[in-house]
């Protein structure tokens, strides 16, 4: 259903035909962690998140799983198995 309260004529997972199911009724603004995200809507209430209800909830426990400006270092890297290098170097 689209929004009325605060994302008004966006598509929402959380609008039912009684108003918002999300906790509160409403979504909650981003933070300051999200600056520089793809994911950020200026709506005529402020900036929101278009992922999630809460985007301080996903930054509670470390990176936002969603975050479109963040790096993963882990991805970057990848390991190489000393035994295959070898034999591929070998050739």
């Amino acid at each position: 259903m689209l929004c009325v309260t605060v994302k008004e004529n966006v598509e929402c997972p959380f609008m039912t035909a009684a108003g918002c199911s999300f906790i509160g009724g409403v979504c909650k603004p981003v933070v300051e962690a999200c600056s520089g995200c793809k994911r950020i809507a200026e709506f005529p209430t402020g900036l929101y998140c278009t992922a999630t209800p809460d985007p301080a909830a996903k930054w509670k426990r470390g990176r936002c799983n969603l975050a479109t400006h963040v790096v993963d270092a882990a991805a970057t890297k990848s390991k190489v198995n000393p035994l295959k290098a070898s034999k591929r170097g070998s050739k």
